[in-house]
């Protein structure tokens, strides 16, 4: 297992500007996750300090990228499945092809997840056979058949996970699913590759029709678009969420979680959701996280 001083989960502007700051005091490492995916990646700037017309943000992602490598900063694009924190305060942390690293120090810079609707009146069926998070309500579906629809990791690594608890598990792909016939290799799911038209139900969940006639009998529906939620993700590690919303990351004024060792900055801690923002949160979360080390070793 390769073993890093600090990870940072997120290639978005506050994760990039914190592996700039961390890299730059001689720490080792590595960021995980899709430059494409952050949100100011398909944005355009016109209200950050310093350029005085309008720019994009792929541009400014790009050369984020560049600067993290220029001081020694790895990257890794891949989605994060799993996090851990070992007993003697370290973390690991597994992707979606099933790398594992160690790290002494975690930054989340991984965002909020928008959710996107696939149904007209999926929200009908919400705690009613519909969930988000495979993760959560999975032992609710043990011995039923379910159905994960999604278009990227979190829906195959949640049709994965309901084998161990589900008698029958089909993965609907919204779209092309990368290694997905080399990711479900051995494994229980069915995939189904007709489209999804409408949740079959009155008062819950009873099924899901499909294009051309089809129709599945189904105890319960799970939506998971694109990769695992931010919350889902960091729920094991008892992190603490801002108690009004239950949405956001809780941070003290380093960017220090509840957890020692784990810092998060950017979106994930909260409005305002701006770039300037993010870029400050993430200076002060690579700078705190190479204090808590330095502390850490002396």
């Amino acid at each position: 297992m390769k073993e890093y001083e600090i990870i940072i989960i997120g290639a978005g502007p506050a994760g990039l500007q914190a592996g700039i700051h961390a890299s730059r005091r001689r720490h080792k490492v590595l960021i995980i996750g899709k430059p494409q995916h952050s949100a100011l990646y398909w944005a355009h700037i016109e209200n950050y300090f310093g350029f005085r017309e309008k720019i994009d943000g792929k541009e400014l992602i790009e050369a984020g990228l560049e600067q993290c490598k220029r001081f020694g900063a790895e990257l890794l694009e891949e989605d994060v499945v799993k996090l851990e924190m070992e007993p003697e305060g370290s973390f690991l942390v597994e992707t979606e092809r099933g790398a594992n690293f160690r790290a002494q120090a975690l930054i989340l810079a991984l965002g909020v997840k928008k959710k996107k609707k696939v149904f007209k009146n999926e929200d009908a069926f919400v705690g009613k056979g519909l969930s988000y998070c495979v993760d959560c309500d999975a032992w609710f579906y043990r011995g039923k058949r379910v159905a994960v629809l999604g278009d990227g990791s979190a829906a195959l690594h949640g049709a994965i996970t309901l084998t161990k608890f589900s008698s029958q598990v089909y993965l609907i792909p919204l779209k092309e699913i990368p290694h997905l016939e080399e990711e479900l290799k051995g494994s229980q799911v069915e995939v189904i590759r007709e489209k999804p038209v409408e949740i079959i139900g009155e008062e819950e969940v009873k099924g899901l029709k499909l294009e051309g006639g089809m129709e599945l009998e189904l105890d319960g529906l799970f939506i998971e678009l694109g990769a695992k939620g931010p919350l889902e993700l960091l729920s094991p590690l008892g992190i603490e969420l801002d108690p009004e919303t239950f949405s956001y990351v809780k941070v003290d004024k380093k960017m220090q979680t509840n957890i020692p060792g784990i810092f998060a900055c950017g979106d994930l801690t909260g409005p305002p959701l701006q770039l300037a923002k993010a870029v400050g949160e993430g200076c002060i979360a690579g700078l705190s996280a190479s204090d808590y080390l330095k502390a850490k070793k002396a």
